[in-house]
């Protein structure tokens, strides 16, 4: 037998249906609340990635305006540094000319001093031999039974005086006129240090060294130059 439906049934049936739309209501306005926050969230997000991309763009024209500026200042620089090494090489040449007008004219009395008379000196001489081979002499002092090659630097180095002793060592193949001369090697220079002179000294070379204005010669008196 089926029971009969009370008023109190439909108005309990109707109270709960309103429950459940009102709690409907309520879920969609979170649902709208959180998708409306998660709208502005996205929105502020893409306001500050455009931010962010105007910044870079900014970034990259006050990068490339620092690239300009510092390849002009490269260009400049590089400019300024073949000046200097212009005015540098050209001071080189001057330091040459004067470390070897200073120790031609003394060369006649430092050797006329350890027994060894000049009747000649001479500047810049030459010689080639085949396969390219060059020969350059700084100065070059003669008296009746020997010569003298003088390398001249306005800073002698170790170096100098290795090539030197090689200088040596071939000169009477470049200049076979003074084969029968005796041939000693000295070395001059205006900056010449403690270890270098020691150098030269050891392999039989005469060292002429500046002494205020003028120059003298740093071996002991009791050397004996090496021959060749």
């Amino acid at each position: 037998m089926t029971q009969a439906v009370t008023f109190d049934d439909v108005w309990k049936m109707f109270q709960e249906t309103d429950r459940k739309f009102q709690e409907m209501v309520r879920e969609d306005r979170e649902r709208r609340a959180e998708l409306d926050r998660r709208f502005q969230e996205t929105d502020r997000k893409f306001q500050d990635t455009d931010r962010k991309f105007q910044e870079t763009g900014q970034q990259i024209k006050e990068v490339s305006a620092q690239m300009r500026e510092t390849d002009a200042q490269m260009k400049d620089t590089d400019r300024k540094v073949k000046e200097v090494s212009k005015q540098i090489g050209q001071l080189g040449g001057r330091l040459g000319e004067f470390v070897e007008g200073l120790v031609a004219p003394a060369c006649k009395t430092l050797f006329a001093q350890r027994g060894i008379p000049i009747h000649k000196v001479s500047r810049r001489m030459e010689a080639d031999l085949p396969n390219d081979r060059h020969m350059e002499i700084d100065l070059f002092v003669v008296n009746t039974d020997a010569v003298s090659l003088v390398e001249v630097k306005s800073k002698l180095t170790i170096e100098d005086v290795r090539e030197h002793t090689v200088r040596m060592s071939e000169f009477k193949e470049f200049f076979p006129e003074y084969a029968n001369k005796k041939a000693i090697g000295a070395v001059a220079g205006m900056v010449v240090d403690e270890h270098v002179v020691r150098f030269a000294i050891k392999h039989g070379l005469f060292v002429l060294v500046q002494a205020g204005d003028s120059v003298r010669l740093a071996n002991e008196e009791s050397f004996v130059p090496r021959t060749w």
